[in-house]
């Protein structure tokens, strides 16, 4: 009998490393469906993702520079398209399963609020319980797409969703209790690190934020001068002190690890605190404090006027929270004007 494509597909994942997941666990979503004829489960998430309503949102909302005159900063699409490719990279040389690294790479930022970590920090401020962006896109995916229905994606991509953020903290973390459950899952967390250090920046130098005379020496003379030298090294660094055998952890050399977290004080220092990109943050997060606020004051406008299709599973503040954690920047602002402005009256 003649294999399928998914079939086929299937077998070749048979020569991937023992500890690469393999996506014929198709009983692993929460939601019994038959598998797809074309393409294998880890597939189907990929293209779930991207045909999703959250994903094309993404291309309206921030990275790190609000509404950027030019067309060459990255938005919060941009940078999951730059992690997945990082991350498909690494699979491969790691012998991993590189879809189920693509998928979980497109969907990490679905729960992205507008104005980037702006827009994080004040509804974490805000709401009760807090706000976490690798949280919301979970709900994203699991609830809140297709009508209530969620995309019903594979509990390693959703695992793999939940668990990518590092924040603040250490890159490669001493507790593997915080690790994605697959190796595809870290691959993942650490494509996503080494993307946006690197774009970051990148963008930072293209506003003239910073200057190359501005780049701390100790991180460049071990990662590269140029943008694409140090997306190699750090890429050949994980593939050589990554070792399955000595431990399931997908690792860095501590030389270039020390050189990423000097890169990373580095923007935080001069780029994200900076001055004039810190000042529009500022805005950002008055202009979400006053939706979030004006929505909680008058629930029956918010459900009637701003979102009557609500899934209203939960408290009032979580569609609240929903529904301007779903926004893109424009819309954020177009609706902050429109609610807050005067309007002139015009008499005939």
């Amino acid at each position: 009998m003649k294999l399928s494509p998914r079939e086929r597909a299937e077998q070749r994942e048979e020569s991937l490393s023992p500890l690469a997941a393999r996506s014929w666990c198709h009983g692993s979503r929460e939601q019994d469906e038959p598998p797809c004829p074309a393409r294998t489960a880890f597939q189907v998430d990929c293209h779930r993702i991207v045909h999703s309503k959250a994903f094309r949102r993404l291309r309206g909302k921030t990275q790190v520079f609000l509404w950027p005159e030019g067309d060459h900063y990255r938005t919060r699409l941009t940078h999951c398209q730059e992690v997945s490719q990082i991350a498909r990279t690494l699979a491969r040389a790691l012998d991993l399963n590189e879809d189920l690294a693509e998928a979980i790479s497109l969907g990490h930022d679905l729960g992205h609020t507008p104005f980037g970590h702006a827009g994080e920090q004040v509804m974490q401020r805000l709401l009760p319980g807090g706000f976490r962006h690798e949280q919301q896109s979970l709900r994203v995916v699991e609830r809140l797409e297709n009508d209530g229905e969620g995309l019903n994606l594979t509990r390693e991509v959703r695992d793999g969703i939940l668990r990518h953020s590092k924040g603040a903290g250490p890159f490669i973390p001493e507790s593997t209790a915080e690790l994605p459950a697959t190796l595809e899952g870290q691959v993942v967390r650490v494509a996503d690190i080494i993307a946006y250090v690197n774009h970051d920046l990148d963008d930072a130098l293209r506003a003239r934020v910073v200057t190359p005379a501005d780049l701390p020496s100790e991180a460049l003379e071990v990662l590269g001068s140029s943008h694409s030298e140090r997306l190699t090294t750090l890429v050949l660094d994980v593939v050589e002190h990554t070792d399955f055998e000595a431990d399931r952890i997908v690792a860095m050399g501590s030389e270039a690890l020390k050189a990423l977290e000097v890169l990373r004080a580095f923007l935080y220092k001069r780029v994200y605190y900076d001055e004039r990109v810190h000042a529009e943050f500022e805005k950002a997060s008055f202009l979400i404090e006053h939706l979030i606020g004006y929505f909680m004051d008058d629930l029956d406008r918010f459900y009637g006027e701003h979102w009557p299709s609500a899934l209203r599973d939960g408290a009032p503040v979580d569609d609240v929270r929903d529904f301007v954690a779903g926004m893109t920047d424009a819309f954020a602002v177009n609706l902050h004007e429109s609610i807050f402005r005067p309007k002139r009256w015009y008499i005939l």
